[in-house]
């Protein structure tokens, strides 16, 4: 019974982290995709006949549309706004990567496999699942507390 009632305790005290957890998350995230935004904008034509290399129709407009979401994201991930939102369209560029560039390496990301994508889907799913947390700009303009 002792061993329930210290696991009860140590959950409850633990819940305190959550939003900590989310805040450092969502900054590990950001800095993620903050350079593949820069590397994008700093040579977009590449990028775009790279895309149409891979098959994806209408590689320019799809080229500024993932640098822009990409960019995008990195400055609400860091201030916590939106994240609801911003969490659907960067999954999407996800997804398209694991599917485009990714899957066929594997798994390890040794292989430049699908390994870190899917990390980072992950915690985007946990973002739009969960919030941004407390120390976020949502927290403070849209919780009614």
């Amino acid at each position: 019974m002792r061993l329930i009632q210290f696991y009860q305790e140590f959950s409850r005290l633990s819940e305190y982290t959550h939003s900590i957890a989310l805040l450092l998350a969502r900054f590990a995230v950001a800095y993620g995709f903050y350079e593949p935004a820069m590397m994008k904008w700093n040579d977009i034509g590449s990028v775009a006949v790279w895309f149409g290399s891979m098959g994806i129709p209408f590689p320019t407009l799809n080229a500024y549309m993932a640098a822009s979401t990409e960019t995008v994201g990195v400055i609400l991930l860091i201030l916590g706004l939106f994240i609801r939102f911003i969490s659907i369209p960067l999954m999407i560029i996800m997804l398209v990567a694991i599917f485009t560039v990714h899957l066929s390496n594997g798994f390890s990301a040794g292989a430049n496999g699908f390994e870190i994508p899917l990390y980072y889907l992950l915690f985007l799913l946990m973002f739009f699942s969960q919030g941004a947390g407390r120390f976020s700009l949502d927290s403070f303009l849209f919780d009614k507390k």
